[in-house]
């Protein structure tokens, strides 16, 4: 599967809070987030292990009991199960990717 880039596609999953659905395979799934300044991302859970990297911006990630203030070129591992939410310090896209596959995030045919 190949995917060019562009500004299509996106879904706003949250105020201030935009999800692409990037590249995905049998067991793997990639996302583009574009994050607003201000914005929070509550504190949730799912079954999928997820796997980030921060492009641009910075965010507070907490981690069950644990939060770090991420940069640019930081990255981060959150266990299938664990409670976890974020607030936007600063404009950000993060690339994250999902194993196994999250359904809810395949593109609609």
């Amino acid at each position: 599967m190949f995917l060019t880039g562009g500004d299509e596609g996106y879904v706003e999953v949250l105020p201030g809070i935009r999800r692409k659905t990037l590249c995905f395979g049998a067991a793997t799934l990639m996302s583009e987030f574009r994050l607003r300044a201000g914005s929070p991302l509550p504190a949730h859970d799912h079954p999928q292990e997820q796997t980030g990297y921060l492009v641009s911006g910075r965010l507070r990630l907490t981690i069950g009991d644990e939060t770090l203030e991420l940069a640019p070129g930081d990255s981060w591992s959150i266990p299938g199960g664990a409670r976890h939410g974020a607030e936007v310090l600063e404009d950000a896209v993060a690339i994250e990717v999902f194993s196994p596959v999250r359904e809810d995030y395949l593109p609609v045919a």
